[in-house]
C-alpha cells in the first residue's frame, strides 16, 4: 500500500492543476484531515528536496508546480513565438473573456482571425460554438494561466477594471451561458 502522502502526489501531478482538499480526499477515498496531514507532510518533503518541483496552496486548491526558480528553463526549452498581434488579441481575450470571435475581430480587426487560429494551436484558447452557431465563444486555457504566471488575473482584473470583467445589465451573462454548453473537462 502507498502511503497517502505519495498517493497525493501522485494525484497532483496527474491533475495538473489546481486540486481542492474535497477533491484529494475523494481521489484517495480517506477523510479530509488524513487529507491535510499527508499534504503537510509532503509539502514538508519538497521543502527539504533538492528538487524542481514544489507543491503549493493556491486560491483553487494544491497543485505540483515548477519552482520560480526554473520558470525562465521553460520559456528556454518551450518558448512562444507569438507575434505582437498575436500577443495583443490574447491580451484581448484574457482581459475580456469570455467574449464572441465576432466581438475579437471588432476589437482586434479581420487579423484576429488568423491570430485565433495560432493561438488555438498553440493551446493557449479555447473556442466553442455558440448555440446560435453564429460565432464562437473564445476564453484563454489554464496553459495561458501557467505559462504567463497569471493564476490571479480575473480577481485581480475584478479590482483595477471593474468595468471591463462585469457584464452590462443589458446583456445576457455570457459565463452562465458558456459553462451551460462547454464539457467541464476541455
Amino acid at each position: 500500500m502507498f502511503r497517502l502522502a505519495t498517493q497525493i502526489e501522485a494525484i497532483l501531478y496527474l491533475k495538473g492543476k489546481p486540486v481542492s482538499l474535497a477533491e484529494l480526499a475523494e481521489y484517495a477515498k480517506v477523510d479530509r484531515t488524513n487529507v491535510e496531514e499527508a499534504l503537510i507532510e509532503l509539502i514538508n518533503d519538497y521543502a527539504h528536496r533538492d528538487s524542481a518541483l514544489e507543491v503549493v496552496e493556491t486560491k483553487g486548491g494544491y497543485c505540483l508546480q515548477l519552482r520560480d526558480s526554473y520558470q525562465e528553463l521553460v520559456h528556454t526549452l518551450i518558448p512562444v513565438d507569438l507575434g505582437l498581434g498575436a500577443l495583443r488579441t490574447l491580451a484581448a481575450i484574457a482581459l475580456k473573456a469570455p467574449l464572441t470571435q465576432s466581438e475579437l475581430v471588432e476589437v482586434r480587426g479581420s487579423g484576429a482571425y488568423q491570430h485565433v487560429q495560432e493561438l488555438l494551436e498553440q493551446g493557449f484558447i479555447r473556442r466553442r460554438r455558440k448555440p446560435d452557431g453564429r460565432s464562437y465563444w473564445l476564453q484563454v486555457t489554464d496553459k495561458f494561466h501557467q505559462y504567463f504566471q497569471v493564476d490571479q488575473l480575473p480577481q485581480q482584473l475584478k479590482l483595477q477594471f471593474p468595468a471591463i470583467t462585469q457584464p452590462q445589465e443589458s446583456e445576457p451573462n455570457p459565463d452562465e451561458e458558456l459553462s451551460q454548453n462547454l464539457p467541464e473537462e476541455l
